[in-house]
């Protein structure tokens, strides 16, 4: 069974390109979030990609894994539920990760 999450791309305030995700990224969605971080980054045409994951509740190694080589492109602003795991991971000192709130 998937479990569900909403995807969307666009353009922040500051011009950057923004993808937007929310509800919970695992296994059962994380190629469909592959394939929008490749498209993001692809649309920014070398620019950094805001990754917003303030309305993710839950993500897996897998999400995780995916944003990993991409580290020097991104930045991640998160649901403050996220940050231990993604310090824990070694991700925020790869890139630079915010806590966020809606």
């Amino acid at each position: 069974m998937r479990t569900p999450v909403m995807l969307s791309t666009g353009r922040g305030t500051d011009g950057r390109l923004v993808l937007s995700a929310t509800g919970e990224l695992d296994m059962s969605n994380i190629d469909a979030f592959n394939r929008a971080l490749a498209d993001a980054l692809t649309q920014a045409d070398g620019s950094p990609v805001e990754v917003d994951l303030r309305g993710v509740e839950y993500l897996d190694s897998g999400a995780i894994n995916a944003l990993f080589p991409y580290a020097d492109r991104v930045h991640v602003l998160a649901n403050p539920i996220l940050m231990p795991v993604l310090t824990i991971s070694g991700l925020t000192e790869v890139t630079r990760v915010d806590p966020g709130s809606r």
